[in-house]
Parts: structure tokens; C-alpha cells; sequence
């Protein structure tokens, strides 16, 4: 007999998640570059919304009708088949957990968010990698891992940390190959910020199919993480065991009523996307003309990729950057150990990046 209480077999094997750091001691003036967290801060009229909110004693609507109906109709959805949860993070873990058991595989990429592996493993499940083919997802890789214990495939597009993406076409040539017993989640945290015309969310497969699912944040281009709010769309079937195991009150009335507002917001989304859009391209320009390369990306991020020479690694410019109080993101922990990525942030900030990327490269002192 164990001396104190022990958690299940395979808990103490998970990776904690570790965030983005946001402190740099010494340093007066903080640009945290490190959790692809939008520079335009949220909606003016979400912010109202908070302001004005009232009733705190109360609990809130367990099933987040308005929050619901206002997605539904910002995306012509059925309000039945929508879900919402603080963050997509614990969608991603409830549709883990009905669909995952001891036995069991989840699928996703080499370097994907690493939220899915500590899902499946949370739940008891395998975690299988497919290996990418240049940072961008391989369709053919995922498929040859699916094997009659798979019961979850995890698509994030476009994926974090890379900004990589794959065309809908080759989203919807996975799902056709997939068994029907296999649950296909995307992921698309993103979603909003990508402007190509080959990429579509996945909304139309999810309308479509019986085993297809997609997330959705409001903690990146609506500016609302602080409030943790995210949704997902499903086949009916999946939406009732989801909403089976949720938790009664998982999302708070301040967070419903600044969604709200925040998905009605269509100027502010613009302007968001407009300033992503130009400072993107700006930074990956700046940045390669410096002699660094950047991976393609059409999310709101970089990841820039360092020498293995010393001096010139990874982590000796997240510490030089960290100095001048621009904090990156490490993404060892993703299997990029010579990489850092870079949230697009305001103009002040982007600037200072490269102005010490600059002097980094050139080898003069922090």
C-alpha cells in the first residue's frame, strides 16, 4: 500500500505544458513577442461589454445560448452543433477524453501544439508523430500511422509553431482516407488571419461529415485570452457526448458578452488582419535580408531559424533579444531546438526586433 495518494499510471510521464515567458529582469519596457497574442488588443465594443456587465452573483447561462447564436450566425451554422469552452486548450482535452481510452492512438504532427499530446496522454491514449515534410504537414505521413487502434487525428491549419499550412484539398483527401471510426479534429486557431485562397477552415467538411470537428479561439485576432474563450462546431452526435462531460458553467457571463461583441466587431477584425497582413510580409523581409531564414507563415507569427555556430545559436539571441526586453519564444520543446518564434506585434515592437536581430548577426553586444 502506497503512504499518500498516486495518480493513475502515465500522469507523471506528461511534459507540462510551459507558456511563452513574459518577464525579462532588468528591463524597463516588456514586448512580449512570445504567445502570438494580437498587438490591437480586443475590440473596443468587447471591452464595453465587460465594463458594463453586471450580475456577477449569478451564475452564467450553462449553455451559452447568445454566445452560441451570435457564432452561428456570424458563420451560418446550427447553434445546436456549436460548442463553447474557456479556450479551445479544453475542447481540444473534453473531445480527447470522450473519444480517446487506455488502448487507443492520437495523431498529429512533428511539430505540432503540444496540447495534443498531453491530451491524448491525459486521457490514457498513445501519442503517434507523423513526420512533416519541410515544417508543413505530410497527409501521406499521417495516413500511414493510422492503424485499427487510432481514434483521433489532431490537424492543426495552419499549424503553430511553424505558420505552415495545407491547401483544403489535401484536407479533405486525409478525411476521405480516413476510417469512418476516427475522429478528425481541426484546429484553427488561426483561421482568421490566413489569406490565401487555397485554405478554407473546414467548415464545409464539418457540415458534411460524421467524423469531423473544428476549434476556433477568440484568444488571437479577437484579443480576448485573458478571458479564455473558445468554440467548436460538430455533428450533432458528437456535440451531445462533448456537452456530456463539460463542465456545467465553463464559460463565464463577462467572457460570453465580450465574445459577443468581439465576433460582431467586423471593423476591428479588418483592421487586425490589415496590420498582420503588411507587418508579416515586413518582418519576414527585413529578417531574411539579414541573412536569417524565416519559414513561410500565414498565421500572426515567425519562426526564425539561427546558425548552430557559437554565439550565433537559438538561445544565444533569445538571451540577447531577452536583454533588450523583446521576448520570443523558445521552441525546443517542439523539436525545433535552433528556432525562436516571433508574434507580430505593433510597429514599435517589430522594429526594435529587427534593429537587434541586426546587431545580433553583426555581433555587437546586447
Amino acid at each position: 500500500m502506497s503512504a499518500r495518494p498516486q495518480p493513475r499510471p502515465g500522469v507523471m510521464q506528461i511534459d507540462a505544458y510551459v507558456p511563452g515567458k513574459s518577464k525579462a529582469a532588468g528591463v524597463a519596457k516588456i514586448h512580449k513577442l512570445s504567445s502570438n497574442e494580437t498587438p490591437l488588443g480586443p475590440s473596443p465594443r468587447a471591452m464595453e461589454a465587460i465594463r458594463t456587465f453586471d450580475h456577477l452573483e449569478l451564475y452564467p447561462d450553462g449553455a451559452a445560448t447568445k454566445l452560441r447564436e451570435a457564432i452561428a450566425a456570424r458563420y451560418g451554422l446550427d447553434p445546436n452543433r456549436i460548442i463553447c469552452g474557456t479556450g479551445s486548450d479544453e475542447l481540444l482535452s473534453l473531445i480527447t477524453n470522450a473519444y480517446v481510452g487506455p488502448g487507443d492512438e492520437g495523431i498529429f504532427t512533428e511539430h505540432g501544439f503540444l496540447v495534443y499530446r498531453i491530451a491524448i496522454q491525459a486521457a490514457g491514449g498513445t501519442p503517434v508523430v507523423a513526420p512533416e515534410k519541410d515544417l508543413r504537414t505530410d497527409v501521406d505521413a499521417i495516413l500511414a500511422k493510422v492503424t485499427d487502434r487510432t481514434k483521433i487525428v489532431f490537424l492543426a491549419n495552419p499549424n503553430n509553431p511553424t505558420g505552415t499550412y495545407i491547401p483544403f484539398d489535401e484536407v479533405k483527401r486525409l478525411h476521405a482516407n480516413l476510417p469512418p471510426y476516427v475522429l478528425l479534429v481541426l484546429d484553427a486557431a488561426y483561421a482568421e488571419y490566413v489569406r490565401r485562397n487555397d485554405y478554407e477552415a473546414g467548415l464545409e467538411l464539418v457540415a458534411t461529415s460524421e467524423n469531423v470537428v473544428m476549434t476556433r479561439t477568440f484568444s488571437k485576432i479577437y484579443g480576448l485570452a485573458n478571458l479564455r474563450l473558445g468554440w467548436m462546431v460538430a455533428p450533432a452526435h458528437i456535440a451531445d457526448a462533448i456537452n456530456r462531460i463539460r463542465g456545467p458553467f465553463n464559460v463565464s457571463g463577462p467572457a460570453m458578452a465580450a465574445g459577443i461583441a468581439a465576433i460582431q466587431d467586423e471593423a476591428h477584425i479588418a483592421k487586425a488582419i490589415e496590420h498582420n497582413d503588411k507587418w508579416l510580409a515586413w518582418l519576414t523581409r527585413e529578417i531574411e535580408a539579414l541573412g536569417l531564414k524565416v519559414t513561410p507563415s500565414v498565421g500572426n507569427f515567425l519562426l526564425v531559424h539561427f546558425p548552430k555556430e557559437a554565439g550565433k545559436t537559438a538561445k544565444d539571441a533569445d538571451a540577447f533579444l531577452t536583454a533588450r526586453g523583446l521576448i520570443l519564444r523558445q521552441v525546443a520543446a517542439y523539436g525545433l531546438p535552433d528556432a525562436l518564434r516571433l508574434t507580430v506585434g505593433d510597429e514599435e515592437a517589430n522594429g526594435l526586433v529587427v534593429a537587434a536581430l541586426r546587431d545580433f548577426m553583426g555581433g555587437k553586444n546586447a
